[in-house]
């Protein structure tokens, strides 16, 4: 029996890469996708994506940043009463930190030593500016030109910066190697070969 197609919803742009590798590498479907300006912009939809699951599959990644101690504790009180149909999922900290948990293949791909490589990613503080602090110390100018914001600017990334990511994300990341790594992304991991497994309901 096939599986129902996954709605999914995100934060921004480089969760949306993140997570269709996911959920392909599992053997899902991926359904329609709500990408988000933002953690604010979605929590505040939460409780109307919630009311939706209680009749379809959706997956919605949230960061944790800091805004509670722990996964648990922020899952608890972005969403009581989950749908019997919605995975709300807590990232730690942030998507990027994922990545950075395959080690060996992030610092190939930004040609930077591995030893340059945070070992325990779920403990990095600001994983999207560890990501971009690496490709700062890149050997290669495309790089950093990509992936570093300009001298002067606000910006937090370089105009490249998803795009790259999405190569990176497509092409070169192991999730399995990853989530060796990383606990949250192995619950993930588990949850969708689980959905795959017995795919009524998700």
């Amino acid at each position: 029996m096939e599986s129902r197609p996954v709605t999914l919803v995100v934060e921004g742009d480089t969760d949306a890469f993140v997570a269709r590798r996911l959920i392909a590498e599992h053997g899902l479907q991926v359904g329609p996708q709500y990408v988000q300006n933002g953690k604010h912009a979605l929590d505040q939809r939460l409780a109307g994506y919630n009311s939706a699951a209680r009749h379809s599959c959706w997956l919605v990644l949230r960061d944790l940043d800091h805004d509670a101690a722990c996964a648990p504790e922020l899952r608890q009180k972005l969403l009581s009463s989950p749908a019997p149909h919605m995975r709300l999922h807590i990232v730690v900290r942030a998507i990027e930190a994922w990545l950075v948990a395959d080690a060996e293949r992030v610092a190939r791909f930004l040609s930077v030593a591995a030893s340059a490589v945070p070992r325990d990613p779920e403990r990095i503080e600001h994983p999207k500016r560890a990501l971009v602090d690496l490709a700062r110390r890149s050997r290669r100018s495309t790089i950093r030109g990509a992936m570093v914001p300009a001298p002067g600017t606000t910006a937090g990334v370089g105009p490249g910066y998803a795009v790259l990511v999405a190569e990176f994300t497509n092409e070169h990341w192991r999730p399995d190697v990853a989530a060796t790594r990383s606990e949250s992304l192995a619950r993930l991991c588990h949850m969708l070969r689980r959905a795959a497994a017995h795919p009524e309901p998700c």
